[in-house]
């Protein structure tokens, strides 16, 4: 048979990207890497030599599975035919052009309603056996393993059914040659010890559960790295942590300072829940969201016939949280009399209802925020003095999330696990170019945009595929994050700026000049110009040498 080809319909090789600047390769949206073959021999011989033949063996198996199941993805994605023979070519001519082998398809059999499935392939120069032969020393059995898992988990993916391949000769055992043979699974006898490589092997499931155990023994001994649901690992996030387990530890008012969707209420809940009072309530209050003339009564309750319509006395926020605490958002936008009985409920731990003149006495704590500048509307009249002073006791500030871009990652990872559960569907993840353009983007919106986003993209998304760039961000906001998507890359903005300037003095000389010696000529012009006719400069200012330019504009005078 024919040496296997890519597919016609969209050469595969079509889809490489090489980012000189940037030192990324892309493959579609998935990033790759060039890397040697004698560093993967390295790394290779030193798994073997760390935890056993066997072991490794199934590591690399799971590697080529995992690379299978994203090539699978790629796949569906670039060609134009359904038909599942050239789906399986494509992904062999994947291996072709990533550089792991070249492949004879020998025997190509597919029978999807009878569940019929057969293959052999001839692999030529296979990286693997290589690395055997020429680098680690051949052994007794087959050792292309990634490849094996590649091809299993390929077809697997593109047939929707369990098909497992063997290699059943290898160069890299001293046979003639490489031989992979694809079969379902039911129909290979030791198909449940090859099922075996495929799974995480014992010492790995034991790493992970000391790993876990490991973390719990920190948070127990530093339980100020965490704060409740707010995620990250950052040092910027890690300073928020011990500040506010600090404040948990006494019964300081918090004044909690930071932009909009930075994650306040989870700051706030998480003093709270950390602090003795986690027993009893937090209730939190949106400020902003209670019209003025009916804040005060919402906050601090009201006695029946205070004003029209209190038909019966009720209490308000601060004694449903008393024992517990109180989180007031957007605490600027109190009324001036709102603000007296706060700074009342601070300074003394007592209130009156609206309407009433009995006293009762409250134990809360008070976590109060805001993304204004509190000092700025004391100056401004709109806020007591006296208050701010109480409530910046304890001052946190939280920062944005493009200063703790480090966080990005585990709050992807937080927010898809959440969707998924919500949605009961699952993604593959983001795609390489869109984590890039994710850890790129400027965050205006701080966690809650990226919440959005992530929920945005995993409803665009089907089942099992990867959220790409474009289902996060159709267009980039030039004013976030200094960039754009251009075709499906990320462009700097100010290099965009460059090249629509560049376009537009081109259109503009083309569109004055009829033929490109009158371009040349204004351009000497003007070079002459700003030279004041010295020649030496001008030959400077165009980045040629004298002589040069000064047998251009003899030239330019003979024509004319």
């Amino acid at each position: 048979m024919d040496t296997l080809s890519l597919p016609s319909d969209k050469l595969l090789s079509h889809q490489i990207r090489f980012q000189d600047n940037g030192g990324q390769i892309w493959l579609d949206e998935q990033r790759v890497l060039l890397l040697q073959l004698t560093a993967l021999a390295e790394f290779r011989k030193e798994q073997i030599e760390t935890v056993g033949q066997e072991r490794a063996k199934g590591f690399f198996m799971r590697l080529g599975y995992s690379l299978g199941k994203k090539d699978a993805q790629l796949a569906l994605r670039l060609s134009e035919s359904n038909d599942p023979l050239d789906l399986i070519r494509t992904g062999f001519g994947l291996h072709s052009l990533k550089g792991l082998v070249r492949v004879d398809e020998q025997s190509l059999e597919i029978d999807q309603k009878k569940e019929h499935f057969y293959a052999e392939f001839l692999m030529h120069d296979s990286y693997e056996a290589e690395m055997f032969r020429n680098e680690l020393g051949m052994l007794d059995e087959p050792v292309c393993w990634s490849l094996i898992g590649h091809a299993s988990a390929f077809t697997s993916a593109i047939l929707g059914q369990e098909i497992l391949f063997k290699e059943i000769t290898c160069k890299g055992c001293g046979d003639s040659n490489c031989l992979l043979v694809g079969k379902p699974a039911n129909e290979w006898e030791d198909a449940s010890s090859y099922r075996d490589y495929f799974s995480r092997t014992p010492i790995i499931e034991e790493l992970y559960e000391l790993q876990s155990q490991i973390s719990v023994l920190r948070h127990k001994v530093d339980h100020e790295s965490t704060l409740g649901n707010f995620r990250g690992q950052s040092s910027e996030f890690r300073n928020v942590c011990k500040l506010a387990n600090r404040a948990a530890e006494a019964s300081v008012t918090v004044l909690l300072l930071g932009e909009t969707g930075v994650g306040k209420e989870l700051v706030a809940r998480g003093i709270h829940d950390a602090s003795e009072r986690k027993e009893n309530s937090f209730v939190a209050v949106n400020c902003a969201a209670i019209p003025p003339d009916l804040i005060e009564s919402e906050l601090f309750g009201v006695e029946k016939g205070a004003f029209t319509g209190a038909t019966q006395s009720r209490e308000g926020r601060f004694e449903r949280a008393s024992g517990g605490t109180i989180f007031l958002d957007e605490v600027i936008e109190l009324s001036p009399r709102a603000q007296a009985a706060l700074l009342r409920v601070l300074q003394e731990g007592e209130l009156e209802r609206v309407g009433d003149n009995q006293t009762r006495q409250i134990d809360i704590r008070v976590v109060a925020a805001t993304n204004e500048s509190l000092e700025n509307a004391v100056r401004e009249g709109r806020f007591r003095a006296d208050l701010y002073y109480r409530l910046n006791v304890y001052p946190i500030h939280i920062p944005a999330l493009r200063d703790r871009r480090d966080d990005i990652p585990m709050l992807i990872d937080h927010f898809l696990q959440k969707y998924h559960a919500y949605y009961n569907k699952r993604t593959a993840g983001l795609s390489g170019l869109a984590m890039q353009a994710m850890m790129d983007y400027d965050w205006p919106g701080n966690v809650r945009e990226l919440e959005n986003l992530i929920e945005r993209g995993l409803i665009l998304t089907d089942n099992g595929e990867e959220i790409s760039s474009q289902s996060l961000f159709p267009t980039l906001d030039h004013s976030n994050g200094g960039q754009t998507l251009q075709d499906g890359q990320l462009i700097e903005t100010e290099e965009l700026k460059e090249q629509e300037a560049a376009e537009h003095w081109i259109n503009a000389a083309l569109n004055s000049c009829e033929s490109l010696e009158e371009i040349e000529r204004k351009f000497l012009d003007y070079a002459l110009g700003k030279a004041r006719g010295n020649v030496s400069s001008a030959a400077r200012i165009l980045g040629i040498s004298r002589p040069t330019l000064a047998y251009r504009i003899k030239k330019l005078e003979e024509q004319s």
